[in-house]
């Protein structure tokens, strides 16, 4: 299953607002694109591990 944690991605995503809030529209925008880029990396990890062979290696 997923090790994705939602309480930690929540918590991502407050500090984000933090850093609007704050005014410093260029980090939270880098730091959005960063978590954006781990959440797709984890995806893709997850679908390539789900994606294995159906055939035992000797069927043709």
């Amino acid at each position: 299953m997923s090790d994705l944690d939602a309480r930690q991605v929540a918590q991502r995503i407050d500090t984000v607002l933090d850093i609007l809030v704050a005014g410093d529209t260029h980090s939270a925008i880098n730091n959005l694109e960063i978590l954006k880029a781990e959440l797709l990396a984890q995806a893709r990890n997850e679908q390539e591990n789900k994606s294995g062979p159906d055939k035992s290696p000797w069927e043709i």
